[in-house]
């Protein structure tokens, strides 16, 4: 076509009655010096273009009439073409459109799918709507002319106009967007972009077998890739101490592509918990960066979305990898068993899958020779838990032996520690923090076990002058962790071992937060109850001993506690419990009872009468009013404190009416059927001989039974919170001299060796079943050579029927995370209020 030139630059001329231009890219205005007049200018500019097979006519006719004008080329060469054409198809949308016959007040919009037909011959792409039957190109300075094969073109369109169901554009169509005829087709089966589907697992790839070309003009349409016909692949780096960097992705033709960013998209679309919600074969897709899409199972994709949902896709990197630490490698065990990748590949790292692989599976750990230096010989499960320790210890990870109380975790520890002072690797002292009426027994226990090692009790006035690197262990109490701080915190110890580890178990304590501050090589934990009454108490505990393996507190009541302890989630429960499992070893006495006598638990039920029955009926009725007033005036919640309050005086009523204060309970005083029941039991226990421990949880009803057994002239000892002189008083009952010794609950629940009793009475039932066990186990534990009897005396009709079943789902929780059980269930609610306050029958 014919251009108006001016150094180099193109210039508009304006066509009014004499010739004007217009420099467009100067923005310069000027008249135009020529011999043509306006009307013959504006005819040679609305001129079609002319052929390039014209240009020597074109020449010639210029040279006589405007010698002025330059000359177009002319091509002395030229080349024919015709060769077979790969018939292309262009897919695109043209987005929503007012339909012709809807009402200027209705909104009725469709979405148009389109196909634009083309050929390519020999790199040259012909438009179907093109209908000459040849196209002549310049190339360099040849010119050449391409023969079209329009009986093959034809058959073609006809060919796609049947698979894809097409059909022409309408007029009215074509103007609005401005087509000519058969430019554009119309798919007039899709109406919606979920209709697309088929197309993607049928008809392209039908297409393409007959040859076909499929392209895509719009972001709309992706080409997909199955998950099942690509190559999987994970990477695993060292970048630096303890910390990895994790890539997970697909083989596509060759080339990685990274998964871990699409799946980050793919949260910030939807939420973390729509996602996980959706079923685990519902096929989801993720955009890869060349514009098509891997479709894949959303059962693949949940542990990478649980990665990132809780450590946090900020950990992602420039290479688009995942920054992890080592203690949450175990989540990648997690991933790739879903994701089921056939091609792993961990760089630098070897070992360290090895190691977890154990773990996880807890078998053939290397077998270790107890040491020369233990005065002891280790049962079974006892020698596992020691290579257990060992394997902690090669692997550098840190764990919880959680064995239940009387299965020897003092044993083991001590055998674990011999051993590191005969292997030469206890340069330094080892810390051991304990209860303080646990440090007797810590000290006891090493000198018998473990005479060689040396050992400090850092207790007493004259503490501060004591030099830690003089001894191999050093044994204190969580009181003076806080009180001397400085001098633990500016020691660095071989291992940080805490006793009774639930003492950390509200993280927001200070003396928590200093524990967490003390420097060691290896940690360890060490309780029968990691979990007594939320799951926040399990997170505290690996929150010391693992940072970042449950998250931190917001993730984990997000992905973990509030799921399983309001929903029971056992999804969720069941994942938790996979991963603590490699690093928690818990033996429970069933697991273990070959080893132990059996242990037999009666429940004996009372019927309270008389007095002491109206007292409960009364007490009942007016704390109920009470409580319920109060929740329906400011919630469950708020509450709280009433609730217990109510609780707790009908508990007393149940023990004895003299636990009361109220004045309204002098009239049932000497009327408890409980310690009429338990002085019979008694009378019957020492006339044959037995042993007994009773456990209350209120000191002033142990008063109460003291007060009987003095009448009749019982031998007896009490242990309390008050007690000075613990130690004497359970070698007083291990030697014999009293056959029955009274406990306070809180005070000898834990950290007494009481194996000379055969018998355990429960006065009063606790909320939590792990204390009583703990309690149980003062005497059930190695080294008790009889059968153990366990009584429960519980009221019947009352709130200690309540506790019971309270304390069966507490149970349930716990050993749901702690074995994993899917069978086990919990459920909480409000309508637990009519069974505390329900009326006696």
């Amino acid at each position: 076509s014919l251009k108006l030139m001016h150094e180099q630059q193109k210039i508009e001329p304006l066509l009014l009655d004499e010739s004007w231009y217009f420099d467009v890219d100067h923005a310069l205005l000027g008249r135009l010096s020529t011999s043509y007049p306006v009307k013959q200018l504006r005819h040679l500019l609305d001129a079609p273009p002319i052929p390039l097979d014209q240009t020597a006519l074109l020449a010639e006719k210029m040279a006589e009439t405007c010698p002025e004008f330059p000359l177009p080329q002319i091509f002395t060469q030229r080349k024919t073409i015709q060769t077979p054409p790969i018939p292309i198809v262009v897919l695109d949308h043209l987005g929503e459109t007012q339909l012709p016959w809807s009402k200027a007040d209705e909104e009725d919009l469709s979405s148009i799918y389109t196909a634009r037909i083309a050929f390519d011959y020999s790199g040259l792409v012909i438009p179907f709507y093109d209908e000459g039957d040849h196209v002549v190109r310049q190339e360099g300075e040849v010119l050449v002319e391409y023969l079209r094969d329009k009986t093959f073109e034809s058959n073609k369109l006809n060919e796609i106009i049947a698979e894809l169901h097409l059909r022409p554009m309408h007029a009215w169509e074509r103007f609005n967007w401005d087509l000519l005829e058969n430019e554009l087709f119309v798919l007039k089966k899709i109406r919606d972009i979920n209709e697309l589907e088929p197309l993607y697992n049928k008809v392209f790839p039908h297409l393409k077998s007959l040859g076909w070309r499929v392209e895509f003009a719009s972001p709309i349409y992706q080409e997909v890739v199955n998950a099942d016909d690509v190559e999987w692949y994970s990477e695993l780096e060292e970048s630096s101490n303890d910390f990895f960097s994790y890539q997970l992705g697909i083989l596509v033709e060759g080339k990685q592509v990274s998964i871990v960013p699409l799946v980050a998209e793919l949260i910030h679309k939807y939420s973390g918990e729509q996602l996980d919600l959706l079923p685990n074969n519902q096929l989801v897709k993720l955009s890869l960066n060349d514009g098509r899409a891997l479709r894949v199972e959303m059962g693949r994709v949940k542990p990478l979305v649980r990665l990132l949902l809780q450590f946090g896709m900020r950990h992602i990197d420039e290479q688009q990898n995942l920054q992890l630490n080592k203690y949450q490698l175990i989540l990648l065990q997690e991933a790739e068993l879903a994701i089921a990748a056939t091609k792993v590949r961990w760089q630098g790292a070897e070992h360290l899958r090895d190691k977890l692989k154990q773990l996880i599976h807890l078998t053939e750990l290397p077998e270790i020779t107890p040491p020369k230096g233990l005065h002891a010989e280790l049962r079974d499960y006892q020698h596992y838990g020691l290579n257990w320790l060992q394997f902690l210890r090669a692997s550098h990870f840190s764990g919880v032996l959680a064995d239940d109380m009387g299965l020897g975790k003092t044993v083991q520890t001590l055998a674990h520690l011999q051993y590191e002072k005969e292997q030469g690797r206890l340069v330094q002292a080892s810390l051991i923090v304990a209860p303080t009426s646990l440090v007797g027994n810590w000290l006891a226990e090493a000198k018998r076990f473990t005479p060689k090692l040396k050992v400090l009790v850092y207790h007493g006035s004259e503490r501060h002058q004591d030099d830690f690197m003089r001894y191999d262990i050093i044994i204190s109490t969580y009181g003076l962790i806080h009180r001397d701080k400085e001098k633990f915190i500016d020691y660095s110890f071989y291992y940080l071992i805490l006793d009774e580890a639930q003492f950390i178990k509200n993280a927001r304590t200070k003396t928590t937060q200093i524990i967490q501050q003390l420097q060691a090589t290896h940690r360890l934990c060490l309780t029968g109850t990691p979990l007594e009454n939320h799951l926040g108490e399990l997170w505290s505990l690996f929150h010391f001993l693992m940072p970042g393996l449950l998250g931190d507190t917001k993730q984990f009541r997000t992905w973990f506690r509030t799921p399983i302890e309001k929903y029971a989630d056992f999804d969720r429960r069941e994942l938790l419990a996979r991963r603590v499992k490699p690093f928690m070893l818990r033996r429970t006495k069933n697991q273990v009872a070959r080893e132990l006598p059996p242990k037999t638990e009666i429940t004996r039920t009372i019927e309270i009468v008389g007095p002491q029955r109206d007292l409960y009926e009364a007490i009942r009725m007016s704390m109920e009013k009470k409580v319920r007033d109060a929740i329906a005036k400011q919630g469950l919640g708020k509450s709280h404190i009433l609730l217990l309050d109510a609780l707790l005086k009908l508990r007393q009523v149940c023990c004895d009416p003299r636990l009361l204060t109220l004045t309204e309970a002098t009239i049932a005083h000497g009327t408890s059927a409980k310690l009429e029941a338990l002085m019979n039991l008694l009378d019957n226990v020492v006339e044959e001989k037995r042993r007994v421990l009773v456990f209350s949880q209120f000191t002033s009803m142990l008063q109460l039974i003291e007060e009987e057994l003095m009448q009749r002239q019982y031998e007896y000892l009490k242990l309390t919170g008050q007690t000075q002189n613990r130690q004497a008083l359970v070698d007083s009952f291990q030697e014999g001299k009293a056959p029955i010794f009274l406990i306070s609950l809180k005070a000898g629940g834990t950290g007494l060796n009481l194996t000379k009793a055969d018998t355990v009475i429960h006065y009063d039932p606790w909320w939590n079943p792990a204390v009583e066990d703990q309690a149980t186990d003062r005497t059930h534990r190695i080294g008790q050579e009889n059968p153990v009897f366990v009584y429960k005396l519980i009221t019947t009709g009352t709130v200690e029927e309540a506790i019971l079943s309270m304390q069966e789902r507490k149970r349930q929780l716990v050993d749901g995370i702690l074995t994993a059980d899917a069978t086990k269930t919990i459920s909480l609610s409000e309508a637990d209020l009519d069974q505390f306050f329900m009326p006696l029958q």
